[in-house]
C-alpha cells in the first residue's frame, strides 16, 4: 500500500538533501537557527503522528483479544502498525540528520567567533590587564597576611608595653 508523504515531511527530506548537497556552504547563524526551529516544529509533528499510530495500534491490539483468532489479529495489527510507522521513522531519520548538520554548523560558527574574539588584540590587552591586576591583588593579599602574622608575633610584646605604660606608680 503506497502512502503519500505529508508536506512537512517533504520539507524535512528537502532540507536534509539541501544540507547534504551544500554541506560546505556557510549560512548566517540566525538563518540556521530559524531553520533549526522549523525542524524542531516538524519533529513535534512527527512525534504527534507517532503517538497517534501507537494509539491506533494499542487500540487494535486490545480489540484483538475479543476475537477468537487472537494471534492472527495481533499479527495483522502489528503489520499495520509497522506499515504506518516506517514512513515516520524514515522522516525522523532524515530530520535528525538535518538537525545534526545544523547544530554542528551553528556550533562551528560559535567556536570560530569565540576564537576570533580570543585572538583580537583588544581581548589580549584586556587579558594582560586582568593578569596584572590579579598579580597585584595577590601581592597585596600576601603583604596583608605577612603584616597580620607580624602583628600576631608582636602581640605579646605590645601587650607587655601597653601594660607597662598604663601602670600608675
Amino acid at each position: 500500500m503506497s502512502r503519500r508523504l505529508p508536506l512537512h515531511s517533504k520539507i524535512a527530506v528537502g532540507i536534509f538533501l539541501l544540507f547534504s548537497a551544500c554541506s560546505g556552504l556557510v549560512l548566517a547563524t540566525p538563518e540556521e537557527e530559524a531553520e533549526l526551529e522549523q525542524l524542531n516544529a516538524i519533529e513535534k509533528q512527527l512525534e504527534i503522528q507517532r503517538e497517534w499510530v501507537t494509539y491506533r495500534w494499542e487500540k487494535a491490539s486490545f480489540e484483538c483479544y475479543k476475537d477468537f483468532w487472537v494471534n492472527y489479529c495481533l499479527n495483522d495489527a502489528r503489520a499495520s502498525y509497522r506499515e504506518e510507522l516506517d514512513p515516520i521513522r524514515e522522516q525522523e531519520v532524515a530530520l535528525r540528520e538535518a538537525q545534526r548538520i545544523l547544530r554542528k554548523s551553528i556550533k562551528d560558527q560559535e567556536d570560530q567567533r569565540r576564537a576570533a574574539e580570543r585572538a583580537s588584540p583588544l581581548k589580549a590587552a584586556e587579558r594582560a590587564d586582568n593578569q596584572r591586576q590579579f598579580e597585584e591583588k595577590q601581592k597585596a593579599a600576601a603583604a596583608r597576611a605577612a603584616d597580620l602574622e607580624q602583628r600576631r608575633k608582636d602581640a605579646p610584646k605590645r601587650a607587655q608595653e601597653n601594660k607597662a605604660g598604663t601602670q600608675l606608680d
